[in-house]
């Protein structure tokens, strides 16, 4: 009998059961007023005089009048520049112990990003709220004394000017509570190992002395992991390493193109959890079993401000324009596509995190992440955006009973026009020809701009399949393995030109 686990089990069902009836408007509204509360006596609050804008009638609406939207760029030259070099209550009071390093889905250069006491209190937090948020799960007793495989970046951070650096799976492995490491896999020593494939060799070694419940990470690299694991140990499948995993927190991304390829890596299937753990903050999970739609965290130092995902809004650089259009949660609507915009107890202000969501239940605060801004393909007037993107290559994987985990493409000019070139990731073989006719044909169907497209400048559809692990090896060429790297679903022809470049050695 599970004693510890329902004993675990009692207490998240009891502690759930007196939780009060939540009211996120009102949550939202009280978040920012703490948030500028505790910060108008910095260099960020001076300047904006937040002390007129909470004395204000309306506060959301002073708020968002007196203070631009940022991009990183933008933040970081004007303020997080002087924090990197030790100034104290720059942005957010204080000075910050830690800065996740973010190369995201573009460029090699590392972002800084800071990462305050009250960010991490922040983050432990929520993710508390999604322990408690399992008793809507129905997990089993057992299910709460087994291990938790959490798969991030390198917990081995760097030491810089006074400060810790590394990416934000590693900040907050580093700092998880004594109590949680009984639980903790890979284990302090694996966690530490900087280099991926090191790091995940270790990981099939041991996988066998194991007794996993639950996995946690980004899709992608936690595939490559478990096929690592299943390859080293000669099995059929995950569930004959460990036959209790029960459920798989993922992360950062949409889960829907990896849920086929995933699995495939199963004996059965599990309880798949979204979570949305962004270097900036954790910002929602799913907190119910019936929806894969997240819950934005609204009481928990991140205020939300939303603007719609307009052509006429979001510049090339997926920065916005000065006039785009901000709504608070009580002004948004189901079904539309925003530009999801945050303000943080580490000191971000009206910050562009780059992500684009749409609400699925707006009284519940229920959200899915449809794609990034700078991943919004436009050229010749097709607008499709990364979730219009998925959908196509979920059709793909339905019709042609193939998996395509990984993708990316670009819309090329060639002589006689534009065309959207893709790239499939997937070990299948399948003939490019037909491929790229059922996927023009499904897209005009699904999205009247392409289609309007396709009968001006744009020409048509190239496919080229290309193995799974290429992807793996570009963005450890290009940035690193593992963490919170993901792979760039739409690149402009400059990069695409490197991206092919990069294939077509790999070939030889």
């Amino acid at each position: 009998m599970a004693i510890i686990g329902n004993i675990i089990k009692g207490f998240i069902e009891a502690r759930d059961s007196l939780s009060q009836e939540r009211n996120p408007v009102e949550e939202q509204q009280a978040e920012l007023k703490d948030l500028l509360t505790h910060a108008k006596n910095t260099q960020f609050g001076k300047h904006f005089d937040f002390e007129s804008i909470m004395a204000s009638d309306d506060i959301g609406k002073a708020f968002a009048k007196s203070i631009p939207y940022y991009d990183y760029n933008k933040i970081s030259n004007e303020w997080w520049s002087k924090v990197v070099d030790g100034e104290p209550d720059v942005a957010w009071p204080g000075r910050p112990d830690f800065f996740a390093l973010s190369s995201g889905t573009t460029g090699k250069e590392s972002k800084r990003i800071p990462v305050t006491e009250d960010m991490l209190s922040s983050i432990k937090s929520a993710g508390i709220k999604q322990i408690y948020a399992l008793s809507n799960f129905d997990m089993p007793a057992e299910f709460f004394e087994k291990e938790i495989m959490m798969l991030g970046s390198s917990t081995d951070l760097e030491e810089r000017n006074g400060h810790k650096e590394g990416e934000i799976s590693g900040i907050s492995a580093s700092n998880i509570p004594f109590w949680f490491k009984k639980f903790y896999k890979p284990g302090d020593e694996i966690a530490q190992i900087d280099d991926w494939d090191h790091r995940v060799l270790k990981i099939a070694k041991e996988a066998k002395n194991w007794d996993i419940g639950a996995l946690s990470g980004i899709p992608s690299w936690m595939e490559l992991m478990l096929k690592k694991v299943i390859e080293y140990n000669e099995v059929e499948h995950i569930h004959e390493i460990w036959p209790n995993l029960q459920v798989y927190t993922s992360g950062g991304v949409a889960f829907d193109p990896y849920e086929k390829s995933f699995n495939a890596l199963l004996g059965h299937p599990i309880q798949i959890i979204d979570t949305y753990l962004a270097s900036e903050g954790f910002l929602a999970f799913q907190d119910r079993p019936d929806t894969s739609a997240m819950r934005l965290i609204t009481d928990n130092g991140v205020y939300f401000e939303f603007v719609p995902f307009n052509p006429e809004y979001v510049n090339q650089d997926g920065s916005l324009t000065d006039d785009a259009p901000s709504l608070t949660l009580d002004e948004v609507e189901e079904d539309q596509d925003y530009v999801l915009i945050i303000s943080t107890v580490s000191g971000a202000w009206r910050y562009i995190i780059g992500d684009t969501i749409k609400f699925t239940d707006v009284k519940r605060a229920e959200i899915k992440i449809t794609g990034r801004t700078k991943f919004f393909l436009n050229t010749v007037g097709s607008q499709l955006s990364v979730n219009k993107l998925n959908d196509a290559v979920k059709h793909l994987e339905d019709e042609l009973d193939i998996k395509i985990p990984e993708y990316t493409l670009c819309a090329k000019r060639f002589d006689d026009g534009f065309y959207h070139t893709w790239y499939l990731g997937s070990d299948s073989k399948v003939d490019s020809n037909k491929t790229a006719e059922v996927l023009d044909t499904y897209l005009k169907g699904a999205n009247k701009n392409y289609k309007v497209a396709r009968s001006k400048a744009l020409e048509g559809v190239k496919v080229h399949f290309v193995p799974q692990n290429i992807f793996a090896e570009w963005s450890g060429a290009n940035k690193k393995k593992g963490g919170q790297v993901k792979m760039e679903r739409v690149m402009g022809e400059e990069k695409f030109a490197e991206w092919e470049d990069f294939v077509s050695q790999k070939a030889k």
